[in-house]
């Protein structure tokens, strides 16, 4: 088995898996917009360059999402996305690219439990723990 997170966006799907791609690495094994599906002539012309479905592949795991359409998107709450990391340099060069333009929740820095830890809140609404246990 394998668990994946899918993650709905209010249109910036596209731009957030550009800067998920940038900063955790991997490749994007997937990617149609609404015009590019067999549902395009039924989709408005707003939302012709909107993801239906974007998977981006790196070690470690899989990331889904979409844009969702306006009735039915809802902010993110409930859930984080958690990156693990073997040293405390390449925590905190993921933490400090993701909290650009965003809010940070929690500063990167040494915890009780782990070598570095932060929380934050992407550009786009996503929220996000960063832990390194020990540092490698």
């Amino acid at each position: 088995m394998l668990l994946n997170a899918y993650l709905n966006f209010d249109g910036q799907c596209d731009a957030a898996f550009k800067l998920y791609q940038q900063v955790l690495g991997g490749k994007i094994a997937f990617r149609l917009t609404n015009a590019e599906s067999p549902m395009a002539e039924q989709t408005p012309p707003d939302r012709q360059d909107k993801i239906v479905h974007i998977r981006l592949e790196m070690d470690g795991g899989v990331l889904m999402g979409s844009d969702c359409p306006p009735e039915y998107f809802q902010k993110m709450q409930g859930m984080v996305l958690s990156v693990n990391v073997d040293s405390i340099a390449e925590g905190k060069r993921i933490f400090d690219a993701l909290s650009k333009n965003g809010t940070i929740k929690m500063p990167y820095e040494k915890t009780f439990w782990a070598a570095g830890f932060g929380m934050l809140e992407d550009q786009f609404g996503t929220p996000w723990m960063v832990n390194c246990e020990k540092d490698n």
